[in-house]
């Protein structure tokens, strides 16, 4: 599994005006149903019904949320970088910019932890977040994004 499998260069966005999680949740459902034709409700719901059983901010500025969606066909990822860093509750009780959410099918099992584990694997690079952190261009962060891991697996 690729990240470019999981992630289109259109679900990559910087975005400067988020002040909450309630809200960020609502983008990236909002994202994810204009690019994977999913309902944005849905994605909604289910992002805030799976961080209500624990939080999906992994620390040093990174979240990863993730929920499973009625009549999906394959796992998505939406990437957001924020320009101004917002609590989420991370397990480190820091802030977070760099947000990777997925969004997986009801019935996917092994392939839901597979992308999560992928984009995990990813997200823990110092380079790579700094490489992130650095750029403001979507097309860029989403070249960084998916070369990371397509020459890690060569």
């Amino acid at each position: 599994m690729q990240l470019t499998e999981l992630l289109k260069p259109e679900a990559v966005r910087v975005v400067g005006h988020l002040t909450s999680k309630k809200r960020l949740f609502q983008d990236l459902g909002d994202v994810a149903a204009s690019i994977y034709a999913m309902s944005a409700r849905s994605a909604v719901e289910s992002l805030q019904e799976r961080e209500s059983l624990g939080p999906t901010g992994v620390g040093n500025g990174i979240a990863l949320p993730h929920a499973r969606i009625e009549g999906l066909d394959a796992v998505r990822g939406v990437f957001f970088k924020l320009e101004k860093a917002i609590e989420f509750g991370s397990v480190d009780k820091q802030p977070i910019d760099l947000v990777f959410a997925l969004f997986a099918p009801k019935t996917s099992g092994v392939d839901h932890l597979k992308a999560l584990a992928l984009v995990s694997r990813t997200m823990r690079e110092n380079g790579i977040c700094n490489k992130l952190r650095a750029n403001s261009d979507p097309a860029t962060l989403y070249a960084i994004l998916t070369e990371a891991r397509a020459t890690k697996a060569a």
